[in-house]
């Protein structure tokens, strides 16, 4: 029976197995030097008469021991709250990053290389972004379709590419149409394996043909600009996220309602009064999917510009690009939303790639589509303006902002090494003047050739292979790197071509002149007129401070 260490009191109970729930016995001692059975030391009642600490001295000793326990016991629970919060923080994070669909970025024929980096060690970000419409699955069929779309292949009915400047200070989006006819690169499916060979189509079908992988090599076949990533997203995908976002402003100058017409079959539904609208969800997939109320591809692209710049205005007056909780929400949404290349397969490198766009100025945001010209072939369709086009492309290639004012002025870019001697160089002469739809023009390669070898390029020699071009341009191989880019660039010069016209490629072993419709006879390249082949002109640009734009709606879809 336990005893009293107090002369007078009684005895007083121990608490049984004390050390098994957790509590500590010693609490209900008073002497630290009390023994298992209450008593003094090792000896019991031996040692009752050895002088020791007086009665307040041992309360003293147990408030100070009750109190180490009591902070002990706080430490122990903060540690296991800590534990706790970072496990959990490590399982949503992983949550987050199973929800993520990710490709491979490439479908095996990229020929495009990155830019050097500024003097900051920066380089300029490519993003491809992809709208699919594949009606492969429960949702997307109800947001839009037949059921005999089920199981076809996906069009990539939305392109465009988002170029961030290497110092993070300006960014440009560029649509190409989707019925846009262009070289399509040989592609492997990396899901099948099975190997799509090179054709000439819209650009469109490039998805089906290899995935997102295979639209990106045909971009960077097209403009020579190098692409680090894609993102993809689908019909619900996008009405999640506009949903996520909370909605974007749009406006139109008339009422609208964009519903099948005799002998125009298909709408997107969209009906808006005049005026300025927030949309989110079903609504604004259907803004994003108006085309004949907006008279035409070329109108949705605008359509579409004007929306995004209106969902970027959003989320940063809601902070959302440095709220945390603001963040969350929208990741959850993304990574359901979205599919995106492999090597930014994670909510980091996606938040790092969000990031990029948040110092960007509204004002330095310039959003159009490309410059076009009508396909010869059949009038839907259109083709990359000769020329403009280019320039395009090389505004991008360069780093250049879309704005005028803004373009770089300081220094010469490097030229790379010295171009080798002109007899020296192996040059491949091809006939594409039929690109147009016209009859190609017999013996073109050979005349063409003969202009080379009066330049000093003696080895010039004729392809008896047909090719395809709108555009003359010069091609040299992937890898011959700087001396071929240097040694194409010395061809284009002789013949007074732009230096837009020098492009890299996977398709060719040696440097390569193919000659296009836009010189179809004559010696001299023909110079284009300054107005024509402004990269600028007729490309629907939109800024990204335009709060007031506002679309025009096609008669026949006015209410």
């Amino acid at each position: 029976m336990g005893r009293s260490s107090t002369p007078g009191e009684g005895t007083r109970p121990r608490v049984r197995h004390a050390g098994q729930l957790g509590w500590d016995d010693g609490l209900y001692d008073d002497d630290p030097s009390a023994g298992p059975e209450g008593g003094r030391g090792d000896s019991g009642s031996g040692d009752r008469d050895r002088p020791g600490p007086g009665r307040s001295e041992r309360r003293r000793q147990s408030h100070r021991r009750g109190k180490r326990r009591i902070l002990r016991w706080i430490a122990w629970v903060l540690v296991v709250a800590i534990l706790g919060a970072g496990a959990a923080g490590y399982l949503w994070y992983e949550h987050l990053n199973s929800n993520l669909r990710k490709g491979h970025r490439s479908a095996g024929n990229s020929a495009a290389k990155k830019a050097a980096p500024n003097a900051a060690g920066q380089t300029p970000l490519n993003i491809l972004l992809i709208g699919s419409d594949s009606r492969n699955s429960k949702e997307n069929l109800k947001l839009g379709g037949s059921k005999a779309s089920v199981g076809a292949k996906p069009l990539a009915d939305v392109q465009m590419l988002l170029h961030v400047s290497a110092d993070r200070k300006n960014a440009s989006v560029v649509s190409i149409p989707r019925d846009t006819r262009v070289d399509i690169p040989k592609c492997v499916d990396p899901d099948t394996g099975h190997e799509s060979p090179a054709t000439n189509a819209l650009i469109n079908e490039s998805l089906g043909r290899g995935g997102p992988g295979c639209t990106l090599d045909t971009w960077e076949q097209l403009t020579g600009v190098y692409i680090d990533h894609w993102v993809m997203v689908d019909f619900a995908g996008v009405v999640a996220m506009a949903d996520a976002v909370g909605g974007a402003d749009v406006c139109v100058k008339h009422n609208v309602y964009d519903i099948p017409k005799p002998n125009v079959p298909g709408g997107s539904y969209l009906k808006l009064t005049e005026g300025t609208h927030k949309i989110k969800g079903k609504k604004a997939l259907q803004w994003l999917r108006t085309r004949h109320a907006f008279e035409s591809d070329i109108g949705r692209a605008k359509a579409q510009h004007m929306y995004l710049n209106s969902v970027i205005r959003e989320l940063k007056s809601q902070n959302a690009f440095t709220d945390t909780g603001r963040l969350m929400d929208l990741a959850e949404t993304a990574t359901k939303s979205l599919q995106v290349s492999e090597e930014i397969g994670s909510v980091k490198k996606l938040f790092d790639l969000g990031m990029q766009l948040k110092g960007v100025p509204m004002d330095k945001i310039n959003m159009l589509t490309m410059p076009r010209i009508a396909d010869s072939q059949d009038d839907n369709h259109v083709l990359p303006k000769p020329v403009a086009a280019d320039k395009l492309w090389a505004l991008l290639r360069d780093d250049e902002s879309l704005d005028p004012k803004d373009r770089k002025t300081s220094g010469k870019k490097d030229k790379g090494p010295a171009a080798a001697a002109p007899a020296s160089l192996d040059v491949t002469v091809v006939n594409g003047t039929g690109a147009d739809g016209q009859v190609p023009t017999g013996g073109r390669a050979t005349g063409v050739q003969d202009i080379l070898r009066s330049e000093g390029f003696t080895k010039a020699t004729a392809s008896t292979v047909p090719g395809s071009a709108l555009t003359t341009a010069v091609t040299y191989p992937k890898d011959s790197g700087a001396q071929g880019k240097s040694d194409a660039l010395s061809i284009a010069e002789a013949l007074g071509m732009p230096t837009s016209a020098v492009k890299v490629s996977t398709d060719v072993e040696t440097l390569t002149l193919t000659v296009g419709s836009d010189w179809r006879t004559g010696k001299t390249y023909p110079k284009q007129a300054a107005d024509d082949d402004d990269p600028l002109k007729g490309t629907e640009a939109v800024n990204g401070s335009e709060k007031d734009a506002c679309m025009d709606v096609y008669w026949p879809y006015r209410f």
